[in-house]
């Protein structure tokens, strides 16, 4: 495995520019709250740290439209803090705390993207940092020429997004959820609504390389698990972070989103060798340079594996352990990471996980997004006497 990860990075290397990771401060964009970086631009794109509605100066604009509007405010600041402007961003993800303001939203957020709008996830969270109602992160293409949009015929979007978004190396699947119906059939309808955008592409679902099924609680995640392992080869399926979530637009209870690359060649599942294939997620997979790793949490794996404490620092610290397993597999380290997700059972743990995360990280912070996804579960001991996970963190990184 080692070898052929070293024979597809001499390749990748000599296919792609230096990818060296530039941390984005704009001068008058809004401090970071957390050990992250505004912005980091590393290769041909952006990453864009999640963005709430503070103005520089602390305070919150009073209504949840001026609120969308700053926090877009914020993100466009980062963006043009790298060079760049909106026309440049492909992907984004908005958080919101409140789901029936989801078309005020979109009515603000139309303003930001004329003419074509990136593809985006939008989901229901239950809690955000920093007092904001609304939180939104992006992934911007550093050569604007290389953006295009890509449409699914015989589908009509009534929001402001791209079915997907082109680069010259990469494809961005948008959320395309289904109507509402009973959880196989909706978990069907949103795969095949997947599927469709990346068949429209000139792509199969073998490019696909990161997964985000978002879910709520009507969705078991026994039948999305056995419907999603049918769509992919077993022990090469895409990375996957799958977060349940307290809702999503027009009431619909599943959504996937994600990241192909458009050369099968330059996708590599990458598996340390003390973890067994898995029918539904690899840990990691590379996409040329960029390397997309699956959500971990603070689970100790082998035979009696399990969450052995209720603490979230110590959880922390598992989680950047099993992270680190991956990335070393994949021959980086923390120091090639540019963006994260964490996904925090508690926020009041904020500062406490915080400490924690920033111990991993040396010199560039990578963008990052936080969010409390659904309310706060039961510390309790279980049956095995393991605990609940109460922190997920997924990663991108890129070789340089």
């Amino acid at each position: 495995m080692r070898r052929k990860i070293a024979a597809f990075l001499l390749a990748a290397c000599c296919a792609f520019r230096g990818a060296e990771r530039q941390a984005i401060i704009p001068k008058n964009g809004v401090p970071p709250i957390g050990p992250y970086s505004a912005g980091v631009f590393a290769g041909d794109y952006l990453y864009v740290s999640g963005q709430g509605a503070k103005r520089p100066d602390g305070t919150m604009p009073a209504t949840f439209q001026a609120q969308v509007q700053q926090t877009l405010e914020n993100v466009k600041t980062v963006v043009e803090a790298a060079g760049l402007s909106m026309k440049n961003v492909v992907y984004m993800q908005v958080y919101l705390e409140d789901m029936s303001q989801f078309q005020v939203m979109n009515h603000v957020y139309a303003g930001y993207f004329p003419d074509v709008p990136p593809a985006r996830a939008t989901l229901g969270v239950a809690k955000l940092p920093g007092g904001t109602t609304v939180e939104i992160n992006a992934v911007a293409v550093r050569n604007l020429a290389e953006k295009k949009a890509v449409q699914v015929s015989g589908r009509v979007l009534d929001e402001p997004i791209s079915a997907g978004i082109l680069t010259n190396d990469r494809l961005f699947i948008s959320a395309l959820r289904a109507k509402p119906m009973a959880a196989q059939e909706e978990v069907e309808a949103a795969l095949e609504a997947m599927k469709s955008v990346v068949e429209a592409a000139g792509l199969k679902l073998e490019n696909v390389v990161f997964v985000n099924p978002y879910l709520t609680k009507s969705v078991p995640m026994k039948t999305m698990n056995s419907l999603y392992a049918k769509r992919f080869e077993f022990g090469n399926t895409p990375a996957r972070a799958t977060i349940e979530v307290t809702s999503l637009p027009e009431n619909s209870q599943i959504e996937f989103t994600g990241v192909a690359v458009r050369d099968i060649k330059r996708r590599l599942a990458v598996r340390p060798k003390n973890m067994p294939p898995s029918p539904t997620a690899s840990p990691c997979v590379f996409a040329g340079d960029t390397l997309y790793c699956s959500a971990k949490s603070g689970f100790i794996p082998g035979v009696n594996g399990g969450v052995f404490t209720p603490l979230v620092d110590l959880q922390v610290r598992q989680t950047m352990r099993n992270l680190l397993d991956n990335l070393e597999e994949a021959g980086l380290t923390f120091n090639d990471v540019v963006a994260t997700n964490v996904y925090l059972d508690d926020l009041s743990e904020f500062t406490t996980m915080n400490r924690i995360y920033a111990k991993y990280f040396g010199g560039v912070f990578p963008a990052r997004t936080t969010v409390a996804q659904v309310a706060p579960v039961d510390r309790s001991k279980q049956a095995d006497d393991s605990y609940p996970d109460l922190e997920q963190i997924s990663l991108i990184a890129v070789k340089h």
